[in-house]
């Protein structure tokens, strides 16, 4: 089969494709290291439609890419087996259910978010999702730091994040270049990129060369592009034009829209940049808030990034302009969805025919895998973000960009919480779900017995 050939045909019927990415939709919990596994799990040993080998070197484009990279890497996986039409129904499937969800769950916790019940639910979540946070860090770890100069990467990313708050686009670049450099001049650095083939796994049922390809070429690129950008930006000139441009609503679409092109490593570090910009510098939520809707996201399938659908409703019912706050809770929702996850559809359209073409490029290929050990760091700086958000009721600014938090301000019932959580997931082994109702309930408990839960 010719590569002009691969551009039209399915490699799988399109019915069965679209059957799966429900079903996979339905099951995304946990944040990006969930979701990642569900699909592994999904694509490459039960219906074996792509190999170990292709499947990762996706994931390694997409970790390069700034926004959610389990969404984006649904979105290759399905151009990959079906063209685009492929890549629109994995990428919206994969986030409709948890759009949904979690729209309904912030009018709830709009209007009842106050009462004791709902705040003690609530501390049981929070606290959770810092054993969740954790679990990932080492997932993650496990998969991608499988040299000493990959964990060094790691760790520095860890303490320019943290320590000296350098910019997620710095460390990343960095960590690509020296990637891109060892993979030249380090011993055994280039086979420590390919320790997922030594591992094995099931023989694919469809050829790596039988995949869905295009030629990549300067005319189908400006096509592309110009078609995405005016569908992302739509929306925000229409909220300008009907709302007013010094709405709410246009402020979200615009910070939204350059959160999803300058926020790089995935959701865990879109996560930290948006909850210092939306509780910091805009005001639409609190710091309890946020680690609060990003336990709902956690109750819910889909992207952990759909949080910021959380973050403009709650700023939106506060703001609301001339609509009644529950239908702007709605707009604002809608539209943030919107700008934060349609560039994740133009990034993957774009670049993955030049992706393609250079599979088995060394160069690119240390690169990528520089970036995920950096992602590593990253996530574990978002940990401890929310580690101190939900242990410690003050944290102020230490040293440098350092976040210190007052030991005398320590939420006991926090704490224990994430402690049981902890032994949950690590120990006991039990999906991450679970361990939320879990969490939730002994919050729920430690609330109506009158112990402090805020």
């Amino acid at each position: 089969m010719t590569a002009d050939e691969r551009t039209t045909v399915d490699v799988v019927p399109f019915r069965s494709a679209t059957r799966a990415w429900f079903a996979i939709s339905l099951q995304t919990f946990g944040g990006p290291a969930g979701q990642i596994a569900v699909m592994q799990r999904a694509l490459v040993d039960d219906r074996r439609w792509i190999s170990q080998r292709r499947f990762m070197h996706a994931l390694n484009y997409c970790m390069l890419l700034p926004g959610p990279e389990a969404h984006q890497l649904a979105i290759y996986v399905g151009w990959l087996l079906n063209g685009l039409r492929g890549g629109l129904v994995a990428g919206v499937l994969f986030v409709l259910p948890g759009m949904v969800a979690l729209l309904a769950l912030s009018a709830i916790y709009v209007a009842f978010g106050d009462t004791t019940a709902v705040a003690a639910l609530f501390t049981g979540l929070g606290a959770a999702v810092v054993a969740i946070v954790a679990q990932a860090v080492v997932r993650v770890a496990g998969r991608a730091l499988r040299h000493p100069l990959l964990v060094s990467i790691a760790v520095a990313a860890f303490v320019a994040l943290a320590v000296f708050g350098i910019p997620f686009p710095v460390v990343i670049a960095a960590a690509a270049l020296i990637g891109w450099w060892a993979a030249r001049r380090v011993p055994g650095f280039h086979r420590s990129q390919h320790a997922e083939d030594a591992a094995g796994g099931p023989e694919p049922l469809i050829a790596d060369d039988a995949l869905h390809t295009e030629a990549p070429s300067t005319a189908r690129t400006l096509r592309m592009l110009a078609i995405g950008l005016v569908v992302w930006t739509a929306p925000i000139a229409l909220a300008a034009l009907v709302l007013g441009a010094a709405s709410v609503f246009t402020a979200q679409g615009l910070f939204f829209a350059g959160t999803a092109l300058v926020t790089f490593g995935g959701a865990y570090a879109v996560l930290a940049f948006v909850a210092q910009q939306a509780v910091q510098t805009f005001g639409w939520v609190t710091a309890d808030d946020m680690v609060h809707g990003l336990a709902l996201a956690e109750t819910t399938p889909g992207p952990l990034i759909m949080v910021v659908q959380f973050v403009a409703f709650l700023g939106a019912y506060a703001d609301p302009g001339p609509l009644s706050p529950w239908a702007a809770g709605v707009v604002a929702s809608l539209l943030v969805t919107w700008v934060t996850f349609v560039p994740s559809f133009l990034f993957i359209f774009l670049g993955a025919p030049y992706i393609e073409r250079l599979r088995g490029n060394r160069a690119l290929a240390g690169a990528l895998t520089g970036i995920t050990a950096a992602v590593v760091g990253v996530i574990a700086n978002l940990g401890v973000y929310f580690a101190e958000s939900t242990l410690f009721a003050v944290v102020h600014t230490g040293p440098l960009a350092l976040q210190v938090p007052d030991l005398a301000t320590l939420r006991p019932v926090s704490l224990a919480i994430a402690l049981v959580a902890a032994g949950l997931i690590f120990l006991a082994r039990w999906p991450v779900l679970r361990v939320l109702g879990i969490s939730a309930a002994l919050g729920l408990a430690a609330g109506l017995v009158g112990l402090p839960v805020a």
